[in-house]
């Protein structure tokens, strides 16, 4: 007989051989549980007709109609996902709460002959452990920051240390976003907030926190995500170098690294119109027409000396306390090839 508890807690995740979500498909998406597998109790259109039916009826008549669903959505799941596990597999499931969803599954698991366990607390539980643990690693981590002006190649520069043996903290690649008005990713959405804060906590778990962490300076918000208050604070505390590059060299690069934005020329005068509120009708209107006619080394050389520099040097000094003594590393070029050497530079001098 099996005598292991029937539930898990959440510092317990790697006992496990795979992890079950069995909450909707939406709520699956918005966040989860990093590794785990979807297999919904109830589906997206299920749940809402099921919650319905809980406000608009009664709750036993939610829970009635609910049972029914759940059972036939766990026999399809054990016939058409888990037939070929072995006696010896172990999953964790959960829910929203650690209640009845999760709880079917477990039971005819069990009943199956597996060792089956629910998390406790849910998908809830886990959340809070998310926000709890950001909350105590990122005053512990050595951070360098990178500043420097828009065009500058601080991802690609971070890309580069990580290749050279760096440890780096990509925050964009994180939030799906290259964190100015310009910098919506074609083809491709931001994370929820709570996705966000997922990735950045597996992210720095994966990081020695006795060795340096290289970010890039940031805002705030990144896109539609925020960075969570006691990792901003750390990085705005915290030592800074500066990227000093050339006006030519970061409308080079601009070019190649934002050159998706000349293939759809209506969806740039939308990116322009957003800057309504610190740019003249008149520079939006010229702007626009730039776009028109698909001048982005003219519409680049604007953005840079009429919104995004005069920005730059508002905020740097205000935001990171370490700006004014950061270390200067200035360049003329900032292809591929000279990034690598600039990674190089930067990782001997600043040891």
């Amino acid at each position: 007989m099996n005598h292991r508890p029937a539930t898990a807690s959440v510092a317990q995740l790697r006992d496990f051989d795979e992890i079950i979500d069995v909450r909707s498909p939406a709520e699956f998406a918005a966040d989860r549980i990093p590794g785990a597998i979807n297999c919904p109790a109830l589906d997206n259109e299920q749940r809402a007709r099921v919650g319905t039916i809980y406000k608009q009826v009664s709750p036993f008549e939610a829970r009635r109609l609910g049972a029914a669903m759940i059972a036939r959505n766990l026999s399809d799941a054990l016939f058409d996902h888990f037939q070929d596990k072995p006696k010896s597999w172990r999953p964790l499931i959960y829910c929203w709460r650690g209640g009845q969803r999760s709880g079917a599954f477990v039971t005819w698991f069990r009943l199956t002959g597996w060792d089956a366990c629910q998390l406790e607390g849910g998908y809830k539980r886990f959340r809070r452990h998310v926000v709890d643990e950001l909350a105590r690693i990122a005053p512990q981590t050595d951070l360098r920051v990178i500043g420097g002006a828009t065009g500058s190649a601080k991802t690609r520069l971070l890309e580069a240390l990580a290749a050279q043996g760096a440890q780096v903290l990509d925050l964009e690649a994180l939030a799906a976003h290259k964190g100015s008005v310009l910098g919506d990713l074609p083809g491709i959405a931001q994370p929820t907030q709570k996705f966000f804060e997922t990735s950045l906590l597996s992210r720095l778990q994966e990081l020695d926190l006795a060795r340096s962490i290289f970010v890039e300076a940031e805002s705030r918000r990144i896109g539609s995500v925020q960075i969570p208050e006691d990792l901003i604070e750390r990085m705005r505390a915290s030592p800074c170098l500066s990227i000093e590059a050339t006006r030519p060299a970061r409308i080079e690069f601009l070019l190649r690294d934002y050159a998706y934005l000349g293939d759809d020329k209506e969806a740039l005068k939308q990116k322009i119109d957003a800057m309504r509120t610190v740019q003249s009708n008149e520079t939006l209107s010229a702007w626009r027409a730039l776009a028109d006619s698909g001048d982005l080394r003219a519409l680049f050389g604007e953005f840079i000396d009429r919104h995004y520099d005069p920005l730059y040097q508002r905020s740097q000094n205000r935001n990171f306390a370490g700006f004014s003594d950061a270390a200067v590393f200035a360049t003329d070029d900032l292809s591929p090839d000279s990034l690598q050497m600039l990674a190089s530079r930067i990782t001997r001098e600043l040891r």
